[in-house]
């Protein structure tokens, strides 16, 4: 399987900056692991739900498939060949018609502060951004004073609404600003202070299964330990029945040959907080739960 400039490698992405600069480091390998022309391969820019709807939760309003639907519709209509993710936007449980064929090496995988030189630097009672249940929860397990409130946009909206005042602070994922080149915006967080969320820093491309020339094509720029522990992180996360509402994180690292991960449950008002370290993600997932409140056991549906 061949692309030229006259016979292109479509590869679908959504519009926003740091998708597209995801998609362009995928055509980027594949020139390079290929030998073709630069103009081998173009990108198709779409406008995924989860970009329109600004105003509210992802948990409101679909989940996580409202930033891949629209992708995997066109690989079904075969107007694009692939597609380039942010792992940590995939579906845990996703149709058996598409498969991640291979992923790119991790960046860094820390969230990083703007507005503050660290969480113990906020002020007293301040209005944290954040769209997600994981980094809520976290923030009122080291600082119950903070108070959180919904964000949604791209990163240049986010960093405009705190230069406006609207929020004192916000938290942004490390590798997305590196993709940006903003490496020097906002403090980054120590993984002992705030695990990640699964998946976080990993880009995955996508086909469809059926696919076997495209799914042996794209295997040329696998990196194996990224997908080794992403796929870690993603059993964890099957496991436990979580969904974009459940306040978890984990991490997987390499360590003498060995995929070993690190994970965590919280309740929504990080009061109760459960983390410890397998080399089996089920049986992590089955440890955390068993030392879990009715309560806290309700956010996951294992």
């Amino acid at each position: 399987m061949t692309f030229t400039a006259e016979h292109p490698l479509r590869i679908g992405t959504r519009s926003s900056p740091l998708a597209l600069a995801q998609a362009e480091m995928t055509g980027e390998a594949l020139v390079a692991a290929y030998g073709w022309d630069e103009h081998a391969v173009v990108l198709v820019p779409m406008l995924s739900s989860g970009d329109k709807v600004q105003d509210r939760p992802l948990a409101e309003i679909g989940g996580k498939a409202l930033w891949t639907k629209e992708l995997e519709r066109a690989l079904i209509d075969g107007d694009i060949d692939i597609a380039v993710h942010s792992m940590k936007d995939v579906e845990t449980v996703r149709h058996e018609a598409f498969t991640i064929a291979a992923m790119l090496p991790r960046a860094d995988v820390r969230d990083r502060l703007i507005g503050a030189l660290s969480i113990a630097a906020l002020p007293e009672n301040a209005l944290v951004g954040t769209s997600s249940p994981r980094r809520a929860a976290q923030l009122k397990a080291l600082r119950p004073d903070l108070r959180t409130a919904v964000i949604r946009g791209n990163v240049a909206t986010r960093l405009a609404k705190i230069e406006a005042r609207e929020f004192d602070a916000t938290l942004l994922a490390a590798a997305g600003l590196d993709r940006l080149d903003m490496s020097d915006t906002g403090s980054a967080i120590s993984t002992n202070e705030m695990l990640p969320a699964a998946s976080q820093g990993a880009v995955g491309i996508d086909c469809l299964s059926a696919n076997a020339e495209m799914v042996a094509l794209l295997s040329a720029i696998n990196h194996a330990d990224t997908f080794a522990c992403v796929m870690a992180e993603r059993a964890f996360l099957a496991a436990l029945g979580g969904t974009c509402q459940s306040p978890v994180a984990a991490q997987a690292t390499i360590e003498a040959g060995q995929v070993m991960l690190r994970g965590e449950i919280l309740s929504e008002d990080g009061s109760e907080r459960h983390a410890g370290t397998s080399d089996d993600p089920a049986a992590l997932a089955a440890e955390l739960l068993a030392c879990a409140s009715p309560e806290l056991k309700a956010l996951f549906a294992a």
